[in-house]
């Protein structure tokens, strides 16, 4: 393995070609213009490359100094990242959610939190995959699913899963809502990657009949596609609970189909910070008032 140069050279070298004056690299790194001065010329030696030009009024980077600098730099910001994200921030909570109750409902509830709790500092991190409250860093995680989840995970249920029919008033012409059955069935439909809508029409006693529709990958897709009039979704009650108080969407049929997976707010069990229990407060209150929770 090629020996690095000295650290310190690497700092006063990272520090002067932004500056491009010794002094101020020195009134940053808290030495003397002088201790900077000879950190760099040891590092242009040991590298055996002139890394500046030296000018009356200042430094200029050499070639060879300009592509080195910006790689040097670059790995300094990276351990700056690395270092700030392995400290705990007071006030900062970074919670796992998926990108579809991202969009669709925490996000458009982030307002209540920042009333309630304004030294709170929330991070999302939107992503279908698990994560790890210690490989990924989060102090909370939003997920579907079933207890138990292990004894360590403290899980607090936010939404049951109630799956309703969905769509835009324009598309359903004169027809009277709700739907019948049989309509419903004749309607474009739009799927996402969880493939409710055999259970849905089963339930409701008919077969798939329009032949149109729409494949997305995401929830929060649907929902949108469902607002621009391309089909019906099948989606949780409270992800659309604004939009059908709003009449961007209508519910196109009374009946309400109970999926497998609940909405659930995962943490490690024990002593938390005081910002993550706030939020933690805060999201059980929220989806409570949503008519969530327990009940």
């Amino acid at each position: 393995m090629e020996r690095l140069p000295n650290l310190n050279g690497l700092r006063a070298f990272e520090a002067a070609g932004r500056h491009l004056t010794f002094r101020a690299a020195a009134e940053e790194l808290g030495v003397t213009q002088g201790a900077v001065a000879q950190q760099v010329r040891q590092l242009e030696a040991g590298l055996g490359v002139a890394l500046f030009e030296r000018l009356p009024k200042g430094l200029m980077l050499s070639e060879a100094g300009r592509a080195y600098h910006g790689r040097i730099a670059g790995a300094f910001d990276e351990m700056r990242q690395a270092t700030a994200a392995l400290r705990p921030t007071p006030g900062r909570v970074t919670i796992s959610v998926t990108p579809s109750f991202a969009a669709k409902w925490l996000i458009p509830n982030m307002a209540g939190l920042a009333e309630r709790h304004p030294d709170v500092d929330l991070r999302i991190l939107a992503t279908e995959k698990v994560s790890s409250f210690h490989g990924d860093g989060i102090d909370l995680a939003v997920r579907q699913g079933r207890p138990p989840f292990g004894a360590s995970i403290e899980a607090v249920l936010l939404f049951a899963q109630e799956l309703i029919a969905v769509a835009a008033p324009e598309l359903l012409g004169d027809r009277r809502v709700p739907v019948t059955p049989a309509q419903l069935a004749q309607l474009p439909k739009l799927r996402d990657a969880h493939g409710h809508w055999p259970g849905f029409l089963r339930q409701i006693g008919v077969a798939e009949e329009s032949g149109r529709g729409l494949g997305l990958s995401q929830t929060a897709l649907a929902i949108d596609a469902a607002r621009a009039g391309q089909g019906v979704a099948l989606v949780s009650r409270f992800l659309v609970a604004r939009d059908l108080a709003e009449g961007s969407l209508v519910q196109v049929s009374e009946a309400v189909m109970r999926g497998a997976q609940d909405f659930y707010l995962l943490a490690q069990r024990g002593r938390r910070p005081e910002a993550v229990a706030s939020v933690m407060g805060w999201l059980s209150a929220a989806a409570a008032a949503q008519g969530g929770g327990a009940g």
